[in-house]
């Protein structure tokens, strides 16, 4: 249950409730519910009055009035009050909360689930890094944020299929066979001196260079160049993906489908995914034959003035039409970008989100014009860029380049610190923030690492119910027995404050997946371990507030329900952004 779209709900019944006029009533979807900046002011907050006030020709403060004399005959609600230019604050009342947190415990870690969608089929593609290497740090951000929102979407309630898309029909798989073949040589002995410029140098070729010698033993010299190309892409792209899904695995990232580009390339009955679906944009009017006009600014190499078959994707929002085909009659990275949005399409799927990095930053409005002819209003894309990420040691930061064999791997950086503080820290800036990496700060036990600091408060959770096992031994802390518990006895200001920080997660979730931005969850997370933190630290000088009293069984149970309750909530939104939920910490 999502408290502030029941408010919301409750808000505009009794608007509708005023005689207003027809124009103020067509504001009704502008008006919010949520908590407001300082909890002093209540715990839910309205701009209703300041939304309605201008169409319905009244005054804000006067009508706000109106709003707050309808509002206080709600059970739930025990005081309203209004501020500024008609800002209308609710203040609960106990029993409210006391019923909610009793919710909150029943449902557990379903609280919160499938509020947002009914089962909406959607396809999240991230990571998709080349076959050519290892994962490197600079994809990691990519592969968490993609993970963490696809986690997320299905938590809300969309049925989420998690995509990879291996671009393995371009030249570098070209580069990778030859990369290969030169490691192949030198496995056998052969004198090949360096790798030439131009080829992968990394070692990670070393191992499938010795298994194609195990194999073939010198066989391969003899193969015609096109047997022996086709042997060594063949090899190198599953030995890649091979590792690759190694290492995604080190970050709990393991993926529905891995979609092939060669697979848009192949024949089928004479045709091609690609060839087919140019035939679509063309029945439809999206493809043309003609010229590209020179593009502004300096002239790339491979522009070509001559007629040729190109997307008309100005017409559906694109900066430019897009070139289909090549002048050696083969087809553009372009078309198998339109190819495989129709494939996805044609799966079912009516929302595509791509997680791309920060360089990809052009690739917005084409996708999104290639949705608009596909698909129509049939379907949306959002596109969602990751910065990159600065990783640093003793102040100076790392370099990385594939083709130089000197980069950061991601496996280097998981086993340094961690999957989950590798998972935390990504998620704990916005996606489209840059974010520094700093190895000493997420290994630290203190405040100042988020991901410690929100693990502890669960593990602090299964500590008091490891102490009451020890103190209380005769104490009843069954699921059964926690039911019964008397709710009642929590009145503290601070027992409180963690119930409305608990009952906040809902509209987290809710707000998180329709803005695609799982760093809300890791953010909120913060807030909610701050909130038991803090209390905890407060039952240290005043120790009727500890959670364990060995004079009051029943008031135990109380806060053994509320510890419950808090700990499901912290651990539904550490599995969404797939960190653990440790019971102990040492």
């Amino acid at each position: 249950m999502n408290i502030f779209t029941q408010f919301e709900g409750y808000i505009k019944k009794t608007l509708q409730d005023i005689d207003l006029n027809d124009d103020a009533l067509k504001m009704l979807s502008r008006i919010s519910a949520e908590p407001p900046r300082d909890p002093s002011h209540g715990d839910i907050s309205t701009n209703a009055a300041m939304v309605m006030a201008k169409p319905a020709g009244k005054n804000p403060r006067e009508l706000a009035q109106v709003i707050a004399d309808g509002l206080e005959k709600l059970d739930e609600v025990s005081v309203v009050s209004i501020a500024g230019p008609g800002f209308i604050n609710l203040k609960l009342s106990d029993a409210f909360w006391i019923e909610h947190l009793s919710t909150i415990f029943m449902t557990g870690k379903d609280y919160g689930r499938g509020l947002v969608s009914d089962g909406m089929k959607v396809n999240v593609e991230y990571v998709s890094a080349n076959p050519t290497g290892p994962m490197h740090v600079g994809h990691c951000r990519g592969a968490v944020v993609g993970d963490a929102l696809a986690k997320l979407l299905e938590f809300a309630g969309f049925d989420v299929t998690k995509e990879y898309y291996v671009n393995d029909a371009g030249g570098q798989i070209g580069v990778l066979a030859a990369s290969l073949y030169h490691r192949y040589l030198e496995a056998l002995g052969d004198d090949v001196g360096k790798v030439p410029e131009g080829l992968y140098p990394g070692d990670y070729l070393i191992p499938p260079a010795k298994a194609l010698v195990v194999e073939y033993g010198n066989k391969l010299k003899a193969m015609s160049d096109d047997e022996r190309l086709s042997l060594l892409k063949e090899t190198s792209i599953i030995s890649m993906m091979g590792m690759i899904k190694e290492d995604l695995a080190a970050l709990n990232i393991h993926h529905d489908v891995f979609f092939s580009e060669r697979d848009l390339h192949a024949k089928k009955d004479g045709k091609s995914t690609i060839d087919t679906m140019l035939q679509k944009m063309r029945d439809k009017g999206h493809v043309y034959e003609g010229k590209l006009p020179p593009p502004k600014g300096e002239m790339p190499e491979d522009w070509e003035d001559r007629e040729q078959t190109l997307f008309r994707s100005t017409a559906v929002g694109d900066d430019a039409d897009r070139a289909l085909v090549k002048s050696d009659g083969s087809y553009t990275y372009f078309a198998a970008d339109v190819a495989y949005f129709q494939d996805k399409f044609d799966r079912g799927y009516k929302r595509m989100i791509y997680v791309l990095g920060a360089d990809h930053s052009g690739y917005a409005k084409r996708l999104k014009a290639v949705c608009k002819a596909v698909a129509g209003d049939k379907a949306e894309l959002d596109v969602l860029f990751c910065q990159l990420v600065k990783l640093m040691r003793d102040g100076e930061p790392f370099k990385m380049s594939k083709r130089a064999g000197d980069f950061i791997t991601l496996r280097d950086v998981v086993d340094e610190v961690g999957c989950d503080a590798v998972r935390f820290m990504m998620l704990y800036r916005k996606a489209e923030a840059p974010l520094d990496f700093d190895f000493a700060k997420v290994t630290e036990q203190s405040k100042d690492n988020p991901v410690f600091y929100v693990q502890y408060a669960h593990a602090r959770v299964a500590s008091v119910f490891r102490q009451v096992a020890n103190d209380m031994p005769d104490l009843d802390v069954s699921a059964d027995a926690l039911t019964k518990a008397d709710l009642t006895l929590l009145t503290d200001a601070g027992e409180v404050a963690l119930i409305r920080k608990a009952a906040e997660f809902p509209r987290i979730i809710e707000q998180a997946s329709r803005a695609d931005e799982p760093h809300r969850l890791a953010f909120y997370l913060y807030e909610m371990a701050s909130e038991l933190h803090s209390h905890w630290s407060k039952g240290k000088e005043s120790p009727e507030l500890r959670f364990i009293n060995h004079k009051n069984a029943q008031l135990t149970l109380s806060r053994l329900v509320l510890l419950r309750s808090i700990a499901s909530v912290i651990a539904s939104g550490l599995a969404i952004i797939g960190v653990s939920a440790p019971e102990e910490m040492r």
